[in-house]
């Protein structure tokens, strides 16, 4: 059985649980890191008995990488995404893919162009009550999906912003509660409705003055499919609450995930609190099977470290789609859908008005939106 060589680019918080993931996968080797800080690279590979590096490109020739991890903030993906495709490594982001279009498109163009894969993180696709609204889908026990939702009623407060100096701020992490906590729900919604037609949407600053950048975002969606969907994400409701997508079916038929209870994860800072669980199933004859997936979800939830294992398993299937020489489960692609979608409510806030799909890039300079609608940005 092959044995992969992984490096990871940035050494935040996020990396310490992709190194712990790859850590437990017996085809996996961390071989290799890199950070914009020496010192930083040095005490992570340290920690992890990986390489440090100061060169991308030196980094996946010498350590003969595979697969490059990147970890480091949002707008700074594009970069050494590109660096280390052009360099031979395939590569799997961090979500989002990236704060812009523009970004996004030179990413996936720039593995297109280097004949490498492309993966975006979205471990929650793993979680088994997602998976199971998959195969429900699938397998036409809701009829043809007709309304998505996603509630997410979290909380950050300041001592989250405090924690890293490029948090809450346009230029140094992109975006609020739609580019840094709201992409999973996003993903999840997109995988099980289908493309977007097209979406109008708002965002606002509710309770946190002292952060540039959104912290509630609403938006009604329209899917190419003739589905329509319902979006509110929020980081204004202490100390938070969950997070839920739910899917209605033709047939009258509904299905949901709680993908996140309680107060909300934060990576390096938290933990999960409560177990991922199926909220809703009605669909006909298995109505009761519903507390028993949540008991075994819950048993599940207790013999693991949630933090870490959905990251295995989305590293163990990007490996094996190596392996296979297929797409991983999410693709390059996956990732630019969830970018397009936030940002066509970053849009729609500014122009006041719905958004078409596709988006191109803009190359107004106010970073797909945002800037001319905050007036406290900088």
């Amino acid at each position: 059985m092959k044995q992969y060589n992984i490096a990871i680019i940035g050494c935040g918080k996020v990396a310490h649980l992709h190194a712990k993931a790859i850590g437990n996968l017996p085809t996996a080797t961390l071989a290799a890191v890199w950070s914009r800080t020496a010192a930083s690279a040095e005490t992570f590979a340290a920690q992890y008995g990986a390489k440090p590096y100061a060169d991308i490109g030196a980094m996946v020739r010498e350590s003969h990488i595979d697969l490059a991890i990147v970890c480091n903030p949002h707008p700074f993906h594009k970069n050494v995404a590109v660096e280390a495709a052009r360099a031979g490594a395939h590569i799997l982001v961090e979500k989002p893919l990236a704060s812009t279009l523009e970004d996004c498109d030179a990413i996936i163009d720039a593995c297109r162009a280097a004949g490498v894969r492309l993966g975006v993180v979205s471990q929650r696709r793993w979680y088994s009550p997602v998976q199971r609204i998959r195969q429900a889908i699938d397998a036409g026990k809701i009829g043809a999906p007709v309304l998505g939702t996603i509630n997410m009623l979290g909380w950050r407060d300041k001592a989250y912003y405090d924690a890293d100096p490029w948090r809450g701020t346009w230029r140094m992490e992109g975006g609020g509660v739609l580019v840094n906590q709201a992409p999973h729900q996003l993903d999840i919604l997109l995988w099980l409705m289908g493309d977007v037609d097209e979406v109008y949407g708002l965002w606002r600053n509710l309770n946190h003055p002292y952060i540039e950048v959104e912290d509630t975002a609403v938006a009604i969606v329209k899917f190419k499919n003739g589905a329509v969907g319902n979006i509110i994400v929020s980081n204004s409701e202490r100390p938070g609450i969950f997070g839920k997508v739910q899917i209605h079916g033709a047939n009258g038929a509904s299905v949901g995930v709680q993908t996140d209870g309680g107060a909300m994860f934060v990576a390096g800072m938290s933990s999960v609190l409560e177990p991922p669980v199926n909220d809703l199933w009605t669909v006909p004859g298995e109505e009761n099977l519903l507390r028993e997936w949540v008991r075994e979800d819950s048993e599940l939830f207790e013999r693991i470290d949630p933090t870490i294992y959905y990251m295995e398993r989305q590293i163990e299937d990007y490996l094996q789609a190596l392996a296979d020489s297929r797409a991983p489960l999410v693709t390059g692609d996956d990732g630019r859908r969830t970018v397009e979608l936030f940002t066509a409510i970053y849009r729609s806030t500014r122009d006041n008005a719905p958004v078409k799909f596709p988006l191109a890039p803009e190359r107004r300079h106010d970073m797909d939106g945002r800037l001319e609608a905050s007036p406290n940005a900088t």
